[in-house]
């Protein structure tokens, strides 16, 4: 069993408040869980405003398929989040 964990640091230029980040993070975090069926949390920065560093696990038999998951949820990122992403790692166990 191959378990995959992306960590994303995220810096939002146009969130103003907590609650403008979460309503990023949430709408993100809905839409990467329904579409690919993954955990998903919020690691640091959880009362900094304008940024974050998310973490995301997903786990199969196979590592490309772990890796193909993964790859396309930082396209997602990249695409949909109105953020810079700062630092993107992947790690596999």
């Amino acid at each position: 069993m191959i378990i995959g964990f992306l960590s994303l640091e995220i810096h939002f230029p146009y969130s103003h408040s907590l609650k403008e980040k979460r309503k990023i993070l949430n709408s993100f975090k809905d839409r990467v869980k329904r579409k690919y069926n993954v955990a998903f949390a919020e690691l640091d920065f959880q009362n900094k405003w304008q940024r974050t560093k998310i973490g995301i696990v997903t786990l199969n038999s196979q590592k490309r398929l772990v890796e193909s998951v993964l790859n396309k949820i930082i396209g997602e990122a990249e695409d949909n989040i109105a953020g810079e992403i700062l630092d993107c790692q992947i790690h596999y166990l």
